[in-house]
C-alpha cells in the first residue's frame, strides 16, 4: 500500500495562525491538531500515517516543527501545559511573512554557524526546500524516543499492562490492579482516581500498538464498561484516529471515556528504560 502523501512541515504554518486568530489567539496541541486538519482538509489516511516508530503521527510531527519555527521568528509563545499563544507579532504577521520564516531562522542559523567556524560559508544556508532537515540540528530530534518505543513494544503483554499500572499510579490512581483476564471485552485492569472530594471507578485498556487506535476499539470499550465504571481510560503506545477521538468524547454516550496517546512513549517510556530488564519478563 502506498503510504499517504503528508504535507510539509511549512505547510502547516499559515493555517496555524490563521486557525489561532479564528480562536482568540491560543489552543491547545490536541485542539490544533484536530483544527487545523480539518481546515487543510486532510483524510483520515493522511491524518493517522505514522512517524515511523515514534508513537507520532507524520501530521504532528510535521505540525511540531512548523510551531518551532513560528516560535523561532517570534510569532508564538507556548506554556508548560502545551498551550500555544499569538504573540503581538503574531496577530499581525502576513502569509508572506509566514512563508518566509523557514529561510529567516535557516539564515540565523548559518550566521550564528559562520560566527562560531570561520571555516563555515554562509553559501552553506541550507534551502527553504531543506529546512525541515535542518531544523533538526537546530533543536535536536530526542533520538532516544524511537530506541524507547522499540522497547516498548518489544515487552510482553503481562510486562506492559504492569508498566501501565505503574505509570498510573505515579499519575495519582490508587489501588490499581491489572485484572490479567481474558475474554473480559478488553478490560486490563481497574483503579480509583480521586480528585479532591470526588473519586471515581476506573476501567483501563492497555493497547501495545505501533498503530492507530480506532472507533470501533473505543465502542467496544464502552461496552465492555457498562455496569462497572463511569470512567474509562485507554492507554496507547501508538495514536487515536479522529473518530476514535471524537467517539471517546460524543455527547450523551455513557460510560465516558479518557484517552491517552504516546502516554507509554514519554512518562512510561521513561519508567520501562530506568526499570531495566525488570519488564522484560512475565
Amino acid at each position: 500500500m502506498t503510504a499517504p502523501a503528508v504535507p510539509s512541515y511549512d505547510a502547516y504554518m499559515w493555517p496555524i495562525v490563521e486557525r489561532l486568530r479564528a480562536h482568540g489567539r491560543s489552543m491547545t496541541n490536541e485542539e490544533m491538531l484536530d483544527d487545523v486538519s480539518a481546515h487543510m482538509g486532510l483524510s483520515e489516511a493522511v491524518r493517522s500515517a505514522p512517524h515511523g516508530n515514534s508513537g507520532q503521527t507524520e501530521v504532528e510531527y510535521r505540525m511540531a516543527w512548523a510551531r518551532t519555527y513560528l516560535k523561532k521568528i517570534g510569532a508564538l509563545e507556548n506554556s508548560g501545559r502545551g498551550v500555544w499563544t499569538l504573540t503581538p507579532k503574531g496577530a499581525a504577521i502576513t502569509e508572506a511573512e509566514v512563508r518566509g520564516g523557514p529561510r529567516q531562522v535557516q539564515q540565523d542559523y548559518a550566521a550564528q554557524r559562520a560566527a562560531a567556524s570561520p571555516r563555515f560559508s554562509l553559501d552553506d544556508t541550507p534551502s527553504p526546500s531543506t529546512a525541515f532537515d535542518a531544523a533538526a540540528e537546530i533543536e535536536g530530534e530526542e533520538p532516544w524516543r524511537g530506541a524507547l518505543m522499540a522497547r516498548l513494544l518489544a515487552l510482553d503483554p503481562s510486562a506492559f499492562e504492569r508498566l501501565c499500572q505503574r505509570l498510573l499510579r505515579e499519575a495519582g490512581f490508587s489501588k490499581v490492579e491489572v485484572t490479567g483476564k481474558t475474554g473480559d471485552g478488553g478490560i486490563d485492569g481497574t483503579g480509583v482516581l480521586r480528585m479532591n472530594l470526588l473519586s471515581f471507578q476506573v476501567i483501563f485498556q492497555c493497547k501495545r500498538w505501533q498503530g492507530s487506535v480506532g472507533a470501533p476499539t473505543v465502542r467496544d470499550f464502552r461496552g465492555a464498561m457498562v455496569g462497572r465504571a463511569d470512567k474509562g481510560l485507554i492507554l496507547t503506545t501508538g495514536t487515536f484516529t479522529a473518530e476514535a477521538r471524537r467517539e471517546a468524547v460524543r455527547d450523551g454516550r455513557r460510560p465516558s471515556i479518557w484517552w491517552t496517546a504516546r502516554c507509554c512513549a514519554t512518562c512510561c517510556a521513561s519508567i520501562a528504560w530506568a526499570c531495566g530488564s525488570r519488564w522484560s519478563s512475565g
